[in-house]
């Protein structure tokens, strides 16, 4: 590929989640552009010639010139980016993004929303399973005072072509669960799963996103400031291209998200803005930590004691305790620290984090025996609350260093 080829591909953004205001130097000229349009995808090879055409003729005649189409592709091993990025000398509206060291849907859209110049942001899948047309609804409803425009299978006029009956039971079944998790934010909106839908930029500007899985509505509405909400009917059709990307890990993500913005958005989310400590992500880590004590405690008994392997005692602990600390550090990993351990996947990045979970942990044990005996050779003579404090200030500064050293966001390219 030649030097003038690799140029015209858009820099992938760094670092935190966060979209910034408009300024004159992002628009055209003195001009803003009205529309930035998303489209993530991975392995879309055959549909994103089609959807390049069919999304570039309606928008030429909807708002000529003032939009564009940000292609995102995660780096695909059909080589969709460069197919994408080959349309562009026929679409001058095209821009191409090729992500080599992150993955995600969701981080996807937003690292295009990063790169983007338009005042209103949209995503739209690359699979033509949303019906192009109704993007000239959503940009008229955000025209007319909404700060969101949702495209829904759930009001009149929508609906989904022909999903079997447990795939819509699931979708029902998702959308009943978020109500009771996260009633103020999935009420606002009949459709709470769509993943096709535009909002204006000053809604979310500022905003630090900090999606999990494919579900970035949810992050949009539970974090950014939207007032009105409009909704558009569509109906979902299934793909004539491409295999399809609905996994189980999806319906797990999006449990996952419907918890932690409970938690980041309720009381607790909100202390812990003012103290600026991340207290939503402490109790998931003393979560992980309790597992990791029953884990010590029953490999320990089925390593030394006289009914099992009678193993010595040392021996035993030692050996309990590197298990204990392996359980931690991969529940910390897969949930505590997702949304950093989902941009390093790579072998080394986990080999990396897992040495230095070990060596912060034993740092930790060394800080527990101290504040043990400090306590109770000066302050308090009773054994069991000064091993309480103990292990109070030990798993803070677990937290804290492991925070600061084993998942770093600054690592993320």
């Amino acid at each position: 590929m030649s030097n003038d080829q690799l140029t015209s591909l858009l820099s992938v953004p760094s670092g935190t989640l966060q979209i910034s205001e408009l300024t004159p130097t992002r628009g055209v000229g003195s001009k803003f552009i009205h529309l930035s349009l998303v489209i993530p995808t991975y392995k879309e090879r055959d549909n994103i010639k089609n959807v390049v055409r069919i999304l570039s003729q309606l928008l030429d005649e909807a708002i000529p010139g003032n939009y564009e189409l940000i292609i995102v592709d995660d780096d695909s091993p059909d080589r969709t980016w460069e197919v994408a990025q080959s349309l562009m000398e026929v679409y001058p509206q095209l821009q191409v993004m090729r992500r080599q060291q992150e993955r995600g849907l969701s981080s996807a859209v937003i690292r295009g929303w990063q790169a983007a110049r338009g005042r209103v942001l949209g995503v739209i899948d690359g699979d033509l399973q949303h019906p192009p047309e109704i993007l000239t609804q959503l940009f008229s409803a955000i025209e007319q005072g909404a700060d969101l425009a949702v495209a829904s299978r759930h009001v009149e006029g929508g609906g989904v072509s022909s999903w079997s009956v447990v795939r819509r039971f699931l979708s029902r079944g998702a959308q009943v669960l978020g109500l009771t998790i996260l009633p103020g934010v999935l009420g606002r909106v009949s459709d709470p799963m769509s993943g096709y839908f535009m909002v204006r930029r000053s809604a979310i500007a500022g905003v630090i996103l900090n999606p999990v899985g494919y579900k970035i509505l949810l992050e949009v509405i539970g974090r950014g400031k939207v007032g009105e909400i409009a909704e558009v009917g569509y109906v979902f059709c299934e793909r004539k291209e491409g295999e399809s990307k609905v996994t189980w890990k999806q319906y797990v993500d999006y449990i996952h998200h419907l918890l932690r913005l409970r938690i980041s958005t309720g009381r607790l989310g909100k202390i812990s803005q003012k103290v600026d400590f991340p207290i939503g992500r402490f109790l998931r880590f003393g979560l992980v930590g309790l597992s990791g004590v029953f884990v010590d405690m029953t490999v320990l008994y089925l390593l030394s004691d006289p009914t099992t392997l009678a193993w010595p005692l040392t021996r035993s602990k030692i050996i309990a305790g590197e298990i204990a600390i392996c359980n931690n550090f991969l529940w910390n990993d897969a949930w505590t620290f997702a949304d950093v351990s989902v941009n390093q996947q790579e072998w080394h990045h986990r080999l990396k984090r897992f040495l230095k979970f070990n060596i912060v942990c034993l740092a930790g044990l060394v800080l527990n025996v101290l504040v043990l005996n400090l306590v109770f050779n000066f302050l308090i003579p009773n054994r069991y609350i000064a091993n309480l404090i103990a292990i109070a200030v030990a798993t803070i500064w677990n937290f804290w260093v492991n925070l600061k050293l084993s998942w770093r966001v600054t690592d993320v390219k």
